[in-house]
């Protein structure tokens, strides 16, 4: 699951940090900054759609197979094809589309992949197992910024390359034989946010968390280049990816299991939120190279914690086993809603306030939300 997880990330993480940014502002560099928003924003609405459709035929599928492990094959092979022609593509139109199809499979294998936790894994658990499978996402940052930036820095060559490993990491998933869907499943419960409110609270406040790391991120590289004026932004975007998954590895997986010794969760996601708060906070004021090193090292630490205890908290609250593809498919709503949103609001803010301040203390505004919103939450300590 874990390995899995790597080549999803790395196929979906990498080329927004690094290569889109630079492939759309190679075709057309005059519109860069909105081109980026729209293709991001559509690629989103894509993940909506598709993510909790895929997860509820996962929940139906009976092969020999497995239920879970067709939709990760299905679901690869589809991300990498896309992957392969969008490093053939020359023009906005062609990127926007491809991308799309990226999102789409990988949003797929993300219904499937998360589902398997709560299949395989028991309560007592899911703290520490959430943090080896959250560690990869971090992790896929470090790999995928350093393949396409030292080893292969051609377009076309950086993207297969991303493609192949995908394909790669997968296949001991696909060898698991714990994927077996149940013998006589119980019949799906409806997915009501309104009617459970444990479940509405933890949605809200992911949605703040992703909202708030979509807006600090999207733009990274241009603020970079333009705001701290670094020589080398791609290498600076590395440097800073490798500060942040320092901070996640130190502190995922103790979190994780800190949590679950104490059965307590509620309280790791709030001072996971307000350490991402406060890393947006550091970059708004800063604008330099050393606060953005700070900054980054506090995103890892806090979101490191939230990547390991945010998950085990969603899969508690739950309402049907026989439907948790499906629910953590439109659970996943609040991670890639965010970014569609984001590029909306940062472009506002950014012309409204002039600059990238009041950008990212917005995002960390939007973080301590975030920390709020799951106080509420009864089921789980």
């Amino acid at each position: 699951m874990s390995l899995a997880t790597l080549g999803m990330s790395v196929a979906v993480l990498t080329p927004i940090q690094v290569l889109l940014p630079l492939q759309i502002e190679a075709i057309d560099p005059a519109s860069k900054v909105v081109n980026l928003g729209w293709i991001t924003t559509v690629a989103a609405i894509v993940s909506i759609v598709v993510c909790p459709i895929a997860g509820a035929l996962s929940d139906r599928t009976r092969s020999r197979f497995g239920r879970r492990r067709p939709w990760v094959l299905g679901s690869g092979l589809v991300c990498a094809g896309a992957m392969a022609g969008l490093g053939a593509q020359h023009t906005i139109l062609g990127v926007a589309l491809l991308w799309a199809a990226v999102q789409a499979g990988t949003n797929a294998m993300y219904a499937a992949l998360t589902a398997s936790v709560p299949d395989q894994v028991p309560v007592r658990q899911r703290g520490l197992v959430s943090a080896f499978v959250g560690l990869p996402v971090p992790l896929a940052l470090v790999v995928g910024s350093f393949l396409v930036t030292a080893v292969v820095t051609g377009q076309f060559g950086a993207y297969l390359l991303l493609a192949v490993l995908l394909l790669v990491l997968i296949v001991p998933f696909l060898l698991n034989p714990l994927d077996r869907p149940p013998a006589a499943p119980p019949a799906p419960a409806p997915f009501r946010l309104r009617g459970n409110s444990d479940l509405g609270w933890a949605f809200g406040c992911r949605f703040a968390i992703q909202l708030a790391n979509a807006v600090g991120t999207l733009y990274l590289l241009y603020y970079l280049r333009d705001v701290v004026k670094h020589p080398d932004p791609p290498q600076a975007v590395f440097v800073l990816i490798v500060l942040y998954t320092a901070g996640v590895l130190l502190t995922s997986v103790i979190a994780g299991r800190w949590s679950d010794r104490t059965g307590r969760r509620k309280v790791f996601v709030v001072g996971s939120s307000v350490i991402v708060g406060a890393a947006m906070v550091v970059l708004g004021f800063g604008q330099s190279w050393p606060s953005a090193m700070l900054a980054a090292a506090l995103m890892g630490v806090g979101y490191g914690v939230y990547l390991a205890v945010d998950n085990a908290l969603i899969t508690e609250v739950l309402p049907s086993e026989a439907s948790r593809a499906r629910d953590l498919g439109i659970v996943n709503i609040a991670n890639t809603a965010p970014q569609a949103v984001a590029p909306a609001v940062a472009g506002a803010v950014i012309t409204a306030l002039g600059g990238y301040t009041g950008l990212y203390l917005l995002a960390g505004v939007v973080a301590l939300i975030g920390a709020a919103l799951i106080r509420p939450v009864r089921a789980v300590r």
